[in-house]
């Protein structure tokens, strides 16, 4: 049985974030901030529909829970994420001071393990969590628009 507020069960609402990107035609990525076990934040990617590549999950999830708590910083707060950080998002991620960051499966090519890119002295970083199911949404959807172009 799950708990009811463990990495797993945020983990699937981002993964929700990352299906209804999907739905829209985005790179099907979520992303949810918590602090306290309560939601502050929930985002997909919306590079496509905002024409802008900096639109990225994790940088849509910042704003809002920056915005929530009514200052730049996110300590205390832990980003759960459906694929591993690129460069650009764990530098936000770095300047925010976030105290954790949970990703579903690994971005081996452009992720910031990868890339080697440092993060905040204090954040603690975690992988693997529903990894195959995030593998299997981000696969499917580069399998669907590959076949149709």
């Amino acid at each position: 049985m799950i708990e009811p507020y463990d990495d797993t069960y945020f983990m699937n609402r981002a993964l929700q974030e990352a299906q209804e990107a999907y739905k829209q035609g985005e790179v099907p990525i979520g992303a949810v901030i918590v602090i306290d076990n309560k939601i502050i934040a929930r985002a997909h990617n919306f590079t496509e529909r905002l024409n802008d590549v900096t639109a990225h999950a994790e940088m849509q999830a910042i704003t809002a829970a920056a915005n929530f708590l009514g200052g730049k910083y996110l300590k205390k707060c832990t980003l759960y994420v459906t694929v591993e950080p690129c460069q650009m998002c764990a530098g936000a991620l770095f300047w925010s001071q976030i105290s954790k960051i949970v990703y579903g499966t690994r971005d081996l090519q452009r992720g910031c393990i990868a890339m080697g890119t440092t993060l905040h002295p204090k954040t603690k970083m975690e992988g693997g969590i529903l990894a195959e199911e995030c593998a299997a949404l981000l696969k499917r959807f580069f399998i669907e628009k590959r076949n149709f172009n």
